[in-house]
């Protein structure tokens, strides 16, 4: 994208803005089709909405790799990871009832959480095996975050057919109760809005990227700073406006859900980044700064896994600890990069 400082900052607050009126309307849709489709809104945000708020995530990190700018297109991915779970954190703010971790119980979400913690343990195992690459294309760990993906959807939908333990109601849970009208709602014109609404946010969330390159790249700053902290932040605006747009709904599980299941399904940017790298396998490629990045986005998750169990009602700034330890250990872990 051949654009000027200028025109690029303009592009980019134009398309910041349509991504939060296409957000907003798409978290109520994904809302009504939980409850039309009987998902329940912690699967449907970690498949559905997750997945295609990650569109323009997943051009970045492709187009990088296929550039031959391993760096950014990993860094673009696991930053997008660390900086989702941060807009968690600052939806809890909007939530003043109580902790948004004790509102939004769900094992759901847990299972989403352990399963991202064992997709970004992949990529670190491969760093440290031979450079080992399949019909010439991709390395097996690739093949591997998808079929662990795949299984873990399936554990997550078994788990909500047959759950083996609930979450303790307290006066502050939060239940997905399904929405009579919803239900009464036609499905086909529920997904075609949906699929639509998708689409557009995935063009504007494109913009946003391409215009971000652009601003990072005036900067002169290294690709892992470049990817992990201006790419990653700009292409999970999406995130950020459906997160808080389903708090402030009142769908929680719903928000809670699209940030984990959502993470979960970015892991796999590496593996579509693999098959686009053309020179090797793409997990040779990742520097020491890849390799902080990806053990802050697990120390990160475990965070909040510790805080969707223990379920603190209130907490400082009426946030939970988690809430507050991911932002102490994303501004500092990032910061620490930036100043390097």
């Amino acid at each position: 994208m051949n654009l000027a400082l200028s025109e690029s900052v303009l592009l980019f607050v134009i398309c910041a803005g349509a991504i939060a009126l296409v957000g907003t309307r798409m978290t109520k849709l994904s809302d009504r089709l939980a409850d039309r489709t009987g998902l329940g809104e912690a699967m449907m945000g970690a498949v559905f909405l997750g997945g295609s708020t990650s569109l323009s995530g997943i051009v970045t990190s492709v187009t990088a790799a296929a550039s031959d700018h391993p760096s950014l297109a990993i860094s673009n991915a696991i930053g997008g990871i660390a900086a989702q779970t941060v807009f968690l954190a600052i939806a809890d703010l909007f939530y003043r009832r109580a902790n948004l971790e004790h509102a939004a119980a769900s094992v759901a979400n847990l299972i989403q959480g352990t399963l991202l913690i064992t997709l970004l343990s992949l990529p670190l195992l491969a760093i440290a095996t031979p450079e080992i690459v399949v019909f010439s294309l991709i390395h097996p760990v690739s093949g591997l975050l998808v079929l662990s993906y795949i299984l873990g959807l399936f554990l997550t939908s078994q788990v909500r057919a047959k759950p083996m333990w609930r979450p303790r109601p307290t006066e502050q849970t939060c239940f997905d109760e399904p929405d009579q009208t919803a239900l009464r709602s036609s499905l086909l014109r529920l997904w075609i809005q949906f699929i639509i609404l998708a689409g557009l946010l995935g063009e504007a969330g494109f913009l946003v990227a391409k215009s971000g390159l652009v601003i990072a790249e005036k900067t002169g700053l290294s690709e892992s700073v470049m990817g992990g902290i201006f790419t990653a932040v700009v292409t999970s605006l999406p995130e950020l406006v459906t997160t808080v747009a389903a708090v402030r709904e009142g769908a929680l599980m719903l928000a809670v859900g699209g940030i984990m299941g959502g993470n979960s399904f970015d892991v796999l940017f590496l593996a579509i980044s693999d098959v686009a790298y053309g020179k090797g396998s793409i997990y040779q490629a990742i520097s020491t700064d890849e390799i902080f990045a990806i053990a802050l986005t697990i120390l990160i998750t475990s965070i909040l896994l510790l805080g969707l169990l223990r379920r603190e009602k209130y907490g400082i700034a009426n946030i939970g600890f988690e809430s507050v330890l991911v932002l102490l250990c994303y501004f500092g872990g990032y910061l620490f990069l930036f100043f390097r």
